[in-house]
């Protein structure tokens, strides 16, 4: 019989500053990907078992290599999807904190939890549920994967992670780092597999729980595939976050933040502020002090301390918001500024300002995911709360205004899962991050993180002849 040979496809590390392919990795075969899970399954046996104070230990070493590596981190970060080297900096630091506040309040937090009965007494334990999937995106390579593996390995289970294919040097980066911080083999494991594998993964009975950021498209296929084997599972799609100026906010401040925020990243960030909503009374001028802002940012090489904005994430990533923006004018939208391509290595874009966009357009449904800020004029407040929530997603989202009691009124009435006063919305370790709506379910980081992935276990003290 004729040997058949499979091609391994290949996962390239892409450097978007030049185009040039960095480094290369085999996608793993399926026996590789047998024996991850079979470790896996084997070392959650054993690290189930381990003492809290030991899981705990382990975070706070993996925070400490990871702190004294940052700027070792921060390249790869730079390296592998573009982003500014002092964000990537920024970034690990905020991996650093993840780490440290699920090892100083894992324990609190995992202690059982005494309930009242009128007879004998009850608690819930919260034990966890085994080997986790977790697929993460390549806009934050190390904090993506710090906000699931973090609470999950400090509540008992093991992890793989697939991620994104076009940062692969990031993703052995982090394997290595449980290494040297003494983790397990099987604690934490990369798999270099195409998302359509880790989605059929889910299926496998080794697996007992999943987690996805990335596109509407891949999180309802990986839910499905979740439901139809009745496994947890905690999404998180992508948002259009709102950014509502009151007519009482000061305009300086809220074109700053509006203008600056949607940079971060290259205006690659889920929680960016994408839809700036702002009084027909103060419009003009906004719009008029945002173009004169985005006059001035210097672009260019993302490892340059004086950079403001990087390139994009890939050449695909700039095709993909380029005709965005082009098919949105064509429908009657105002470019104000940018919308081009620069002439010049790399998969750098002009920072770019939209305007007079109206329900059917492409920038008013879509999520544009780089460095477009959409500024739509409202004439009251009713409208402006209207507009806010004519959206499919439902992350993030600001208010500025300078009473913010009325802000804080007003942020109620948006259908989000987090709105920040007179700030864009952020992440913090200690501050539930998720959203509603068709961005997905499940919360992560805070004290909701560490239970999404266990099994909250009633146990009962009582006697035969209890009543109930």
């Amino acid at each position: 019989m004729e040997q058949v040979i499979t091609k391994r496809s290949s996962i390239k590390s892409v450097n978007p500053a030049t185009n040039k392919v960095e480094k290369e990795f085999d996608e793993m075969n399926d026996q590789q990907i047998d024996q991850i899970l079979d470790k896996a399954t084997q070392t959650f046996g054993e690290w189930k078992t381990v003492s809290l104070q030991e899981r705990a230990a382990l975070l706070n070493k993996v925070a400490s290599l990871m702190d004294q590596q940052k700027e070792e981190l921060a390249r790869l970060c730079t390296i592998e999807m573009g982003k500014l080297l002092k964000e990537g900096i920024a970034e690990v630091e905020i991996c650093v904190g993840i780490f440290r506040y699920y090892a100083e309040k894992g324990a609190q937090l995992l202690a059982d939890h005494p309930l009242d009965t009128p007879q004998g007494k009850a608690f819930v334990s919260y034990e966890p549920i085994g080997v986790l999937l977790s697929v993460q995106p390549w806009n934050f390579p190390f904090y993506q994967i710090t906000r699931s593996a973090a609470p999950n390995i400090m509540a008992g289970n093991t992890i793989v992670l697939k991620h994104a294919s076009n940062a692969p040097q990031c993703a052995a980066k982090m394997e290595e780092i449980f290494r040297q911080a003494g983790a397990p083999e099987g604690l934490y494991t990369n798999l270099f597999i195409s998302g359509e594998k880790a989605s059929r993964l889910v299926a496998d009975p080794r697996v007992k729980g999943a987690t996805l950021t990335g596109s509407e498209k891949a999180g309802s296929s990986f839910a499905g595939m979740a439901g139809q084997y009745v496994k947890k599972s905690l999404l998180e799609l992508g948002g259009s976050d709102p950014f509502i100026v009151l007519e009482d906010a000061d305009l300086d401040i809220a074109v700053q933040n509006a203008a600056m925020g949607r940079l971060v990243n290259a205006g690659q960030v889920c929680i960016s502020p994408k839809r700036i909503i702002v009084p027909e009374s103060v419009a003009d001028e906004f719009i008029e002090k945002a173009k004169a802002i985005y006059q001035s940012i210097k672009v260019g090489d993302p490892m340059d301390a004086q950079t403001q904005l990087a390139p994009l994430s890939s050449e695909k990533a700039l095709e993909s918001v380029l005709k965005q923006v082009e098919d949105t004018v064509k429908q009657g939208a105002t470019l104000v500024y940018g919308g081009k391509k620069l002439n010049r290595e790399g998969c750098f874009m002009e920072p770019t300002i939209l305007t007079d966009i109206k329900p059917g357009m492409v920038a008013y449904s879509q999520e544009l995911f780089r460095p477009v800020l959409c500024i739509f004029k409202v004439k009251d407040e009713e409208e402006a709360i209207r507009l806010a929530n004519d959206s499919e997603f439902g992350l993030g989202g600001s208010v500025f205004g300078k009473n913010t009691d009325h802000a804080v009124e007003v942020a109620r009435k948006i259908d989000t899962d987090m709105v920040y006063i007179n700030h864009v919305t952020g992440i913090a370790p200690e501050l539930p991050f998720g959203g509603t709506k068709l961005l997905g379910y499940g919360r992560e980081q805070s004290t909701d993180g560490i239970y999404e992935f266990v099994n909250k276990k009633l146990i009962r003290v009582t006697t035969p002849d209890a009543a109930y």
